[in-house]
């Protein structure tokens, strides 16, 4: 009868811990995807910003190009926007692929956390 017992109480820790553990890795993750979240949201910014100055360079350009007098002065220009271009994409890129390091190590963190504090 006692020995029963032992096995019922065994039993019942082992369940509670492990639904505390269902519920720390519940929240780890919870975590996990709010960080992700915010990683997100920062790289659209920054590739809405991106976008919006490429826009912008190109309207400028365009301009530029509306009041050219010469097929030398145009290839000039055009010259220019591709170097600019190239060069901005090139550190654009750099960037976002720096920012998606960030968000995957800042998101991987409360999950890596709960599991080295559950063995």
């Amino acid at each position: 009868m006692q020995e029963n017992r032992r096995l019922a109480d065994d039993a019942k820790r082992m369940g509670q811990e492990a639904q505390e553990g269902v519920q720390r890795g519940f929240e780890a993750t919870s975590r996990s995807f709010a960080e992700a979240n915010k990683g997100f949201q920062a790289l659209a910014a920054e590739m809405m910003n991106y976008s919006k100055g490429a826009f912008d360079d190109a309207m400028r350009t365009w301009e530029q190009l509306i009041g050219v007098k010469s097929l030398e002065q145009a290839m000039q220009i055009q010259s220019e926007y591709a170097k600019r271009v190239y060069q901005n994409h090139m550190a654009e890129l750099s960037k976002l692929s720096q920012m998606g390091i960030g968000i995957m190590s800042d998101a991987s963190k409360p999950v890596e956390d709960a599991s080295r504090r559950s063995r």
